[in-house]
């Protein structure tokens, strides 16, 4: 994932109804208008939400094969492994800081014994 696509991942999950978005498409796909009741939005503010998600590439719409007039919100799951990559080399980081400062202390321990 760019840093752009970070960012605008990032960016879309700050906000939490997209978070309850994301949440409800674990479930399995649902309409908009499922997405909005189950959350206690408009329509028109659920229409923004799914904007964004979509932009960000966390999610993607389908128009199932029966009907034409409804569409199907769904998870990318592409977009959270490279994401979920993305945070694993910073808790890599933090991994190797944390293990070089417990050496330190382990040797200044020796040291003053």
């Amino acid at each position: 994932m760019q840093r752009s696509a970070v960012d605008d991942a990032l960016t879309a999950l700050a906000d939490p109804n997209r978070r309850a978005v994301i949440e409800l498409l674990r479930q399995r796909p649902h309409r908009a208008g499922e997405l909005a009741q189950a959350l206690g939005v408009s329509g028109p503010a659920l229409s923004r939400h799914l904007r964004v998600l979509r932009t960000s590439g966390l999610i993607a719409d389908d128009e199932p094969a029966d009907d034409a007039r409804v569409r199907l919100y769904r998870l990318q799951p592409q977009a959270f492994e490279t994401l979920h990559d993305w945070v694993g080399t910073i808790q890599s980081l933090w991994q190797d800081q944390l293990s070089a400062f417990q050496a330190h202390v382990e040797r200044r321990a020796k040291k003053s014994r």
